[in-house]
């Protein structure tokens, strides 16, 4: 609770001092399957098609939001807060609070450590024009992210990743993440792992004179040989297929 009384206050100061105009924006993607930083976020081992909307309220530099995702087999729910800073126009800061269980008979605002939330910071470089290699560094520094193995049970994991991408064209890129420690929670790594090499391509339908339609597909490898999902196989290739709202 602590954690969100700072986050507020920092937000409440952030949006009196400026005087910039204010906007507000919200979306939505259908996806084919959810996956996340390499990792499918569906029980259901192959994945089922999720709806992923958002809302956000910018003014200056500074936005909060949620974004949150639903599968239509119902088995996938997860509601994140967040709050972006954006420093200069190639470096910004996000901090996120995300809840993916929606187990806690307390409700979503328990925010004990036995909790479901996990709270993580992520920096990001977009890079220059003239070498547009854009980098996030995210690691979780509070919340159930914790250690589930031997003395060191319980303890902050502090679940760490790192991505690297680089635009192929003007609409595509390729990129590269790893986990860099132990996750017992988040990555399932004991260590160093690389959970999500692969490329994106994006391209706009024609509609009418007046609408197009935003689609993308995305082709990625998770090279942990890690199981998820209570699957009995390491998940490996995977393929999205997505439509922005």
């Amino acid at each position: 609770m602590k954690t969100m009384k700072v986050l507020a206050i920092c937000a409440i100061a952030v949006l009196s001092a400026t005087s910039a105009k204010a906007q507000f924006s919200t979306g939505a993607d259908l996806v084919s399957s959810y996956v996340w930083r390499g990792v499918p976020q569906d029980a259901t081992f192959g994945g089922t098609p999720n709806i992923q909307p958002f809302v956000s309220y910018t003014v200056g530099g500074f936005t909060i939001g949620s974004w949150a995702s639903s599968s239509f087999m119902g088995i996938v729910k997860e509601v994140d807060l967040y709050a972006t800073y954006v420093f200069t126009p190639s470096i910004a800061l996000t901090v996120t609070d995300y809840n993916w269980g929606f187990a806690n008979p307390k409700g979503y605002f328990d925010y004990s450590k036995a909790a479901d939330h996990k709270f993580e910071a992520t920096l990001a470089y977009t890079g220059v024009e003239s070498f547009p290699l854009s980098a996030t560094l995210s690691t979780f520094f509070a919340g159930s992210d914790t250690l589930a193995i031997g003395d060191k049970s319980g303890k902050n994991a502090f679940s760490s990743y790192i991505e690297l991408s680089y635009p192929l064209s003007d609409n595509a890129k390729v990129f590269c993440g790893a986990a860099l420690n132990e996750s017992a929670a988040i990555y399932n790594t004991s260590g160093f792992a690389v959970t999500n090499l692969g490329v994106k391509v994006s391209k706009s339908i024609a509609i009418s004179d007046k609408f197009s339609l935003p689609v993308y597909g995305v082709v990625g490898a998770n090279l942990s040989n890690k199981s998820y999902g209570g699957a009995d196989k390491p998940t490996s290739l995977y393929f999205v297929a997505g439509v922005t709202l």
